[in-house]
């Protein structure tokens, strides 16, 4: 299922139509969609890697070690969610992310995420600690 597309925000923000509570369902439906697409680790991977700029499945293949079947059907997901979007120039397909902007929750995320490793190893280095007592 694609991305809502903005233009049903705007209709229901600026048309003044539906209550400000359905437009709030509307953006958490939204933050669900965009969320999904990161539970796999290899789409993760892919939009780390086109932080660089747009690359070809090609290099994407390249780069992260796995077969080109498996990065083609990567970008299909990512493109048809609307993260990704992608322009031809002769034979190649260039791929970039839609919204550079969604880096900044990548990177906060990844930033609690290796927190949350460090606090794990304090605790693991402490109770290693007491058995050694």
């Amino acid at each position: 299922m694609p991305i809502i597309e903005l233009r049903s925000i705007a209709t229901i923000l600026l048309g003044g139509r539906v209550a400000r509570k359905e437009a709030e369902k509307l953006i958490y439906e939204m933050h669900a969609q965009v969320c999904s697409v990161f539970s796999n680790p290899k789409r993760l991977e892919i939009i780390n890697l086109l932080r660089e700029g747009e690359k070809t499945a090609g290099d994407l293949t390249r780069e992260m070690g796995i077969p080109k079947t498996n990065v083609s059907q990567q970008l299909t997901i990512l493109r048809d969610k609307g993260i990704l979007t992608a322009r031809r120039e002769g034979q190649r397909i260039y791929y970039r992310l839609a919204f550079p902007k969604m880096l900044k929750a990548y990177d906060l995320l990844r930033q609690v995420l290796i927190e949350r490793l460090e606090e794990q190893g304090d605790v693991a280095a402490r109770i290693r600690g007491k058995g050694h007592e």
